[in-house]
């Protein structure tokens, strides 16, 4: 399988907002769990958000709930990361990626890293 695509990053100011979105361009991902992964400058990459096939189970990790909010669309495959109030350490690069989505956290085994996108909160 190839990796999912990401899109949607950018430079915004701190408080400001950006979606991000991550799609399939071999096959439909409907059936997969997604996670999203957030790689701080000079730190390791991290499991930060998941949906399941379902809807029916989403996790955030630190407190994210309260700025972030993981979406799909069934219809096409998509998986949404609306991120809102951004601040300056959620700079990096982020990837989405098939996992297995847990209430508590995000399972998940090898991964092929897409190329990510590239957000940069800064004033």
């Amino acid at each position: 399988q190839l990796p999912l695509v990401e899109s949607g990053g950018g430079l915004v100011q701190p408080g400001g907002s950006l979606r991000l979105s991550c799609t399939a361009s071999d096959r439909t991902s409907n059936s997969d769990d997604i996670g999203w992964f957030r790689q701080a400058p000079g730190k390791e990459r991290k499991g930060i958000s998941c949906i399941s096939s379902s809807k029916g189970t989403r996790y955030y990790a630190d407190s994210l709930e309260d700025r972030f909010t993981i979406s799909r669309d069934n219809t096409n495959g998509a998986v949404y990361l609306q991120m809102n109030a951004l601040k300056p350490e959620d700079t990096g690069i982020y990837y989405c990626a098939p996992v297995i989505c847990f209430p508590y956290g995000i399972g998940y085994d090898k991964i092929t890293w897409g190329q990510g996108t590239q957000v940069t909160v800064s004033s």
